[in-house]
């Protein structure tokens, strides 16, 4: 699962992944949720390990199945979130985190399916000359 989080100017965060799968692609952060424990407590230790920020998960944006190593299928559930605390910096897996402007998301180079699954979930519009398929 992950955290769709926006900034107060509309800036998307995102994180650079620093271990596979997806190794130096940029994400939304987000991560697996442990026994016993809820999805929105789950996205919140994650964004917190990956980001350094404290986040108040929101509704469901959206749900995709997508293939993992070894024939394992990833079940990722992304939630909208609002920032409620603490101080941006990449942790645990990220390599990198930063907010981006729309128009920025869709020229990086992103985990597959994710600006197909934002444009889908309505939280970005499609831009002509994007790479759709990232």
């Amino acid at each position: 699962m992950g955290a769709i989080i926006r900034d107060r100017s509309g800036r998307m965060l995102l994180i650079r992944r620093g271990q596979p799968p997806g190794e130096g692609m940029w994400s939304i952060p987000g991560g697996r949720v442990e026994p016993g424990e809820s999805d929105a407590d789950a996205v919140a230790r994650e964004v917190l390990e990956e980001t350094g920020l404290t986040i108040v998960p929101g509704l469901l944006a959206g749900a995709v199945e997508r293939p993992g190593p070894g024939g394992v299928v990833y079940a990722i559930r992304d939630y909208l979130a609002v920032v409620s605390g603490g101080t941006l910096c990449a942790g645990d897996d990220a390599a990198d985190a930063r907010w981006f402007a729309a128009d920025e998301v869709v020229r990086l180079p992103l985990s597959p399916g994710l600006l197909d699954a934002l444009v889908a979930w309505a939280v970005i519009e499609p831009r002509s000359g994007s790479n759709a398929t990232a």
